[in-house]
């Protein structure tokens, strides 16, 4: 096995990896952030709160390893934009990693909430309000907003390139703008967070996303395409050289 094929099957084992922490992820996180009782419940199913940051840690370590290892690949056709998407990829994980934290801290505040014998509430509920906003924000900007501009510059490339078969990029770009759309309705209140109409705009990147798992590991790139690539990208190189 070359070291293109072992790479292609990292990154779907990575797209998989991703998809299956953050939906677990945030499952886990149902006590502390569903519900008026959150700052009862957090603290009561605190271990399964920290196994949904553990998810989610694992989700941005997944999210930067799609990046840098498609890197070498997307920068053989065009290096600015694959450096736009490590950049963009690495900000949407910076963004999660917020969000991880922000639920932390309400784990952190629920606890010191029980511990003091539940005091007047409405200090705490001020606190966890803030925490939890902070929360869904990262939600919206993270594997919302960030996934759609990163989504669209890898599925471009991978259109221009033929690396995989086009059908993939196409649903890539389509989803991308979809699940861009949706952030910016969720951003203006024209549509709720959690609702049909944002599940609805989210299944195409989501079905991008194993699609293209599954082929890198099943069948990887197109090699007669990456071999034209690297010959285009030899040749431009001797001619700057002249």
């Amino acid at each position: 096995m070359n070291t293109n094929r072992k790479a292609t099957i990292i990154v779907g084992v990575l797209f998989i990896l991703a998809a299956v922490t953050s939906v677990i992820g945030l499952i886990l996180y149902d006590p502390i952030l569903k519900g008026p009782d959150y700052l009862i419940k957090g603290s009561e199913h605190a271990n399964q709160v920290i196994m949904g940051a553990i998810m989610e840690l694992i989700l941005v370590v997944s999210a930067i390893g799609t990046a840098t290892t498609m890197f070498p690949f997307l920068r053989k056709y065009n290096e600015t934009i694959a450096l736009w998407h490590l950049c963009f990829r690495f900000l949407e994980a910076i963004i999660i990693t917020v969000g991880v934290i922000s639920v932390l801290s309400l784990l952190t505040l629920s606890r010191e909430y029980a511990a003091t014998g539940f005091p007047n509430i409405a200090s705490f509920q001020a606190s966890g309000i803030l925490l939890k906003a902070v929360h869904d924000w990262t939600f919206l900007l993270g594997p919302n907003f960030m996934l759609g501009i990163n989504t669209m510059m890898y599925s471009y490339i991978f259109f221009k390139s033929k690396l995989v078969p086009s059908f993939i990029p196409i649903l890539g770009m389509t989803g991308a703008t979809l699940v861009f759309i949706a952030a910016l309705l969720e951003m203006f209140g024209v549509i709720q967070q959690v609702s049909v109409w944002g599940a609805i705009l989210s299944v195409p990147v989501a079905a991008n996303e194993m699609i293209l798992a599954v082929w890198l590991i099943v069948k990887g790139f197109n090699e007669s395409a990456l071999a034209t690539i690297t010959a285009k990208k030899e040749r431009g190189r001797k001619y700057d050289l002249t």
